[in-house]
């Protein structure tokens, strides 16, 4: 689902904190962040080990809720959503991409595409379908038969990447989607989520690689739970509008 580019914000967080408690301690994780995000953006989170880069994710993605503070998703209160609400709203608008790939090994790579249409309901006609063409987008269709432990990591990623736009979803969120890979494979996943974002998907991605962040169209820099800095690439700015010509 692709939303209109010069409309609202399709995320606003406003003094959001998150802290995790141990019977001892207290940690603040993520600490007063005000964050806005625009439909079409391709937004990189950068930060040292233990900044909240993680965290962060988690809060947009809705697998964790903040301690305090609001987060509007589509102009939806999160906050003030029941669980089936968040998990609905989760599965209709999101999609995720893992360093680790999480396909199910007992799964084909085309039953594992699949399987995120079966949740939404689709009839296996339209499934089907939509699984042939990412399979073909992202030249795995050779390999639609094959399980995960047959693929190598790149194409693993490759796969994990046809599951989360098979949905169309309004956002990918993607947690260091090149870390296991080596650079060839690297560069291969980052040129795709370009053009993934480039055909109107808003991507959010947690990295460490400078060379992945210069993909994106803004960086983030988080401390200690907090955005130090925000930077926009115009040089991306720019390959964006001249590839809408």
């Amino acid at each position: 689902m692709q939303i209109e580019k010069n409309g609202p914000p399709l995320i606003r967080m406003q003094k959001v904190y998150k802290y995790h408690y141990t019977s001892e301690l207290e940690t603040t994780a993520i600490n007063g962040v005000d964050l806005s995000v625009n439909p079409g953006e391709f937004l990189a989170i950068m930060g040292p080990s233990g900044s909240g880069k993680s965290t962060l994710l988690n809060l947009i993605g809705m697998i964790d809720k903040p301690s305090k503070g609001s987060y509007h998703f589509m102009e939806t209160a999160v906050g003030q959503l029941a669980k089936k609400q968040i998990r609905q709203l989760r599965k209709m608008h999101m999609a995720f991409i893992f360093q680790s790939f999480n396909l199910i090994d007992d799964l084909t790579a085309t039953q594992n595409i699949e399987l995120p249409l079966v949740y939404l309901k689709l009839p296996t006609k339209e499934r089907k379908k939509r699984v042939e063409a990412v399979l073909t987008d992202l030249e795995m269709i050779h390999r639609k038969d094959h399980y995960p432990r047959q693929l190598s990591g790149g194409q693993q990623q490759r796969v994990a990447i046809a599951r989360a736009m098979v949905t169309r979803p309004a956002l990918i969120l993607a947690d260091e989607p090149t870390g296991n890979l080596d650079s060839k494979n690297s560069a291969v996943v980052m040129n795709k989520l370009q053009q993934i974002n480039e055909a109107g998907t808003t991507i959010i991605m947690v990295t460490h690689s400078a060379q992945d962040a210069a993909k994106a169209k803004r960086k983030i820099e988080l401390f200690d739970g907090q955005i130090l800095f925000s930077e926009i690439n115009y040089k991306a700015q720019i390959r964006t509008k001249s590839n809408s010509f």
